[in-house]
C-alpha cells in the first residue's frame, strides 16, 4: 500500500484559492478514480473536483466556508501497489469504451455485486445536480439504485427511478418531543449565496446607481409572439418576451455604446464593447447566477431564443462552465409573473447597466383617444451614474421602448444614414 497526497489543482482563470463548498467523501470511504470528492467555488464558477486515483480517504483538508489556496493538501488517499489480494474497484466508462491498456477481463472483479445497482446504504454519492433534482421531485435518494463506482447514484439512474414511478419523499420528521421544528435556524453563508453576498454588496456599495423605470405597451409585441408560436411544432418551447428585448437591445446599444461597457476600476478606465454578450439573470438552487448569451448581435431571434434556454438551463442543473457564467457586457433580469410593478436591480459589476422586466398585465389605458384594453409592461432599469448620464440612460431606454411598442421595426434593415 501506498500513500498518494493531492494538492488542489489549479482551476484556471488565475484563480489562485477556491472555497469548499461541500465533500462528497470522507475518511474512510473507498473511492473510484475520476469520483466526485469535493465541490468547491472559485471567483467565477462552483467546480467539482475528481479524484484522480482510486484509493482509501485517509484525510480530507478545508472545511465547507473555508479558503484552501492551489497547490496546498487537499485529501490524501491510501493506494494499491498492485501486489496485494485487494480487488481495485474500476471507474464507471462511457458505453462502448475498450479496457485500459495492458487490462484483460481475466484482472477485472467478476462479482455480480459490483455490477448490478442497489439502493444507497449509509451516504449517498451523487452529483449535487442530482440532489436538487431529487429535492425538487420529493425523491428520497438512499432509494434509488445507483450504477456507478461504488454505487454513485448517476443522472440515469435517478431519472430511471423517477420514470419507474417513484413515490415522493415522506414530510421531514417533527422534533423527539412532537413539538414543532425549532423557532431558529443557523445557516453558513457559503458557496454560491457567499459570492453573490459579496459582490452585490461591492456593487451597491461602489457604483452610484441610478434607476429609471418606463411604462411599455406591448401589445402589437404580445400579438406576433402568439402568433411565432401558434406556427410551432408540437413539443417545440414557446418564445417569450425575453429573446424579443435581447434583440432589440442589440439594436439600440449601437446608438449607445457607453451602456455596452466595463468599467476596470484598477486601471480607472471604460471599456466599451461592440459585440453584445447579454448576461441573463437566472434564479437557481443555489442562489442567482447570470449565464450569458454570446454574441447576441449576431443571432437570429429563434437563435437568441435557444441559446438563453440552453445557458440557463445550465446554470440551474449547475453545469455551466466558468466561460458560459462570465463575460457579459449588459445584463437582463426578469422576476417573470412575479415580475411586480417597479424593482431597482443592482448592476452587474463590472458593468455600467442593468434592465429589470416587470410583470406584462392588461389593464385599462388611454390610446389613440380612447379607453382600450392594453397589455402594459415595465422597464426597470439602473445605470452606474459615473458614466452614464441619467439623459443617456433614459434615452436608451425610450428607444428600447419603441422598439417594443412597433416590434416590426427590430427586423427591420436600418436606413442608410447622410
Amino acid at each position: 500500500m501506498s500513500r498518494y497526497v493531492f494538492k488542489l489543482p489549479d482551476l484556471g482563470e488565475g484563480t489562485v484559492s477556491a472555497e469548499v463548498v461541500s465533500w462528497h467523501v470522507k475518511p474512510g470511504d473507498v473511492v473510484a478514480e475520476e469520483q466526485v470528492l469535493v465541490e468547491v467555488m472559485t471567483e467565477k464558477a462552483a467546480v467539482e473536483v475528481p479524484s484522480p486515483v482510486s484509493g482509501t480517504v485517509i484525510s480530507t483538508s478545508g472545511e465547507p466556508g473555508e479558503m484552501v489556496a492551489v497547490g496546498s493538501e487537499l485529501i490524501v488517499f491510501e493506494t494499491g501497489d498492485g501486489t496485494g489480494g485487494e480487488a481495485q474497484v474500476e471507474p464507471a466508462r462511457a458505453p462502448g469504451a475498450g479496457t485500459r491498456s495492458g487490462e484483460s477481463a481475466a484482472t477485472r472483479p467478476t462479482s455480480s455485486a459490483l455490477a448490478e445497482p442497489v439502493p444507497a446504504q449509509g451516504r449517498v454519492m451523487t452529483s449535487p445536480a442530482n440532489r436538487r433534482r431529487a429535492h425538487e421531485a420529493g425523491i428520497d435518494l438512499t432509494q434509488v439504485c445507483g450504477s456507478g463506482p461504488q454505487g454513485r447514484i448517476l443522472r440515469r439512474d435517478l431519472e430511471a427511478h423517477i420514470a419507474g414511478g417513484a413515490r415522493r419523499a415522506p414530510p421531514a420528521p417533527r422534533g423527539d418531543d412532537g413539538g414543532a421544528a425549532p423557532e431558529r435556524e443557523e445557516i453558513k453563508v457559503i458557496g454560491v449565496r457567499r459570492l453573490i453576498a459579496q459582490r452585490m454588496s461591492e456593487s451597491k456599495r461602489n457604483i452610484p446607481h441610478f434607476s429609471y423605470v418606463e411604462e411599455v405597451d406591448v401589445t402589437e409585441l404580445e400579438a406576433l409572439r402568439r402568433h411565432l408560436n401558434s406556427r410551432l411544432g408540437s413539443g417545440e418551447p414557446a418564445l417569450t418576451y425575453l429573446p424579443f428585448l435581447v434583440v432589440a437591445l442589440v439594436r439600440v446599444v449601437r446608438d449607445f455604446p457607453q451602456c455596452n461597457a466595463h468599467y476596470d476600476a484598477e486601471r480607472g478606465v471604460i471599456i466599451r464593447h461592440r459585440a453584445v454578450h447579454v448576461g441573463v439573470a437566472t434564479q437557481t438552487s443555489d442562489g442567482l447566477k447570470v449565464p450569458v448569451v454570446r454574441d447576441a448581435q449576431r443571432r437570429s431571434l429563434w437563435e437568441v431564443a435557444a441559446e438563453m434556454r440552453r445557458v440557463t438551463e445550465a446554470a440551474r442543473v449547475n453545469k455551466a462552465t466558468r466561460e458560459e457564467l462570465g463575460g457579459s457586457t449588459i445584463t437582463l433580469t426578469s422576476l417573470g409573473k412575479l415580475g411586480g410593478i417597479v424593482s431597482t436591480p443592482i448592476i452587474n459589476a463590472p458593468e455600467v447597466a442593468i434592465i429589470g422586466v416587470n410583470r406584462a398585465v392588461d389593464r385599462p389605458v388611454v390610446f389613440q383617444g380612447a379607453v382600450s384594453v392594453r397589455r402594459m409592461m415595465n422597464l426597470s432599469s439602473s445605470f452606474d451614474h459615473r458614466f452614464v448620464d441619467g439623459y443617456d440612460g433614459a434615452a436608451m431606454i425610450q428607444a428600447l421602448k419603441e422598439h417594443l411598442e412597433h416590434p416590426a421595426t427590430i427586423f427591420m434593415s436600418e436606413p442608410q444614414r447622410p
